[in-house]
């Protein structure tokens, strides 16, 4: 509770009963750099996938959200043909820090989630037209905003960590299945960027039994379908799992840092074995 999560993807379905009572309400909750959406909207899925796996409640009879009681934002970075110019995942960053775009209030998100990144993996990339990415990424942080990347789906070789998950100042969060073993597709390191482990912690992502996948909000159609569901695998669905962990943390001890956060997620996690 008091905690404000905030997604960078597809969008989000709004009449997922698991979602709609999460919304922030009023001016400041949903951001499309396109003008094709006014309210949240998702014709995709996987916005709305991991929002619910941040936030959804049990309407469908199983609890599939790691914070229900937190609120959501959300920045709408890809179009209707699936494509993100960086430019427009600039404008969604630039956004994430006055939502409102009112000064004089204080509505930034506490955390926000991110399941996208570049190829190829094993390079540091930080964008192509002047602006770095990086410096996005610096900029949230410094303003008290918790950053969280999908590690990507390029393992099981080594060196195979993307951007943005991979810069120093990113909390990136590759996938396990139900038994804590890491999936075979979760990106490893080292970082690209600095040499650094990678990932920063892993999350649930995987899963081998029937039902295959992790269990989250899929599309209704407008409300159509009122229990949507969809089972779901790879790291863009373990990182919204280490973003709801934040949520929970920080709702229990609200002056942590983004510093802080990853910290006492990484000091406490289980320890895997050798890196």
């Amino acid at each position: 509770q008091g905690v404000v999560v905030a997604s960078m993807d597809t969008g989000v379905d709004p009449d997922h009963p698991d979602i709609t009572s999460r919304l922030r309400p009023g001016a400041g909750s949903w951001f499309d750099p396109y003008g094709e959406h006014d309210e949240p909207y998702d014709a995709d899925g996987h916005g709305t996938a991991t929002m619910s796996l941040m936030v959804g409640g049990d309407s469908g009879g199983t609890a599939i959200g790691m914070a229900p009681g937190a609120q959501w934002i959300a920045a709408k970075i890809f179009n209707a043909s699936g494509e993100a110019p960086e430019s427009e995942i600039h404008a969604g960053f630039q956004w994430l820090l006055d939502p409102d775009d009112n000064p004089d209030t204080d509505d930034p998100p506490d955390i926000v989630n991110n399941s996208w990144g570049f190829e190829p993996p094993g390079t540091c990339y930080e964008g192509s037209s002047g602006i770095s990415f990086r410096t996005d990424v610096q900029v949230l942080r410094q303003a008290g905003i918790a950053v969280v990347f999908s590690a990507g789906n390029y393992g099981p070789s080594g060196f195979s960590s993307v951007s943005p998950a991979n810069y120093p100042e990113s909390f990136a969060v590759g996938a396990v299945d139900e038994t804590n073993d890491v999936a075979f597709f979760s990106s490893r390191g080292p970082s690209a960027c600095d040499g650094a482990v990678f990932p920063d912690v892993t999350a649930p992502g995987d899963r081998f039994s029937v039902p295959f996948g992790i269990k989250a909000a899929d599309l209704t159609l407008g409300g159509i379908i009122a229990n949507a569901y969809q089972y779901v695998t790879g790291t863009s669905f373990a990182a919204p799992h280490g973003a709801g962990a934040m949520a929970l943390l920080l709702s229990a001890y609200p002056q942590l840092t983004p510093y802080q956060l990853e910290t006492a997620l990484k000091i406490s996690a289980l320890d895997l074995g050798d890196a």
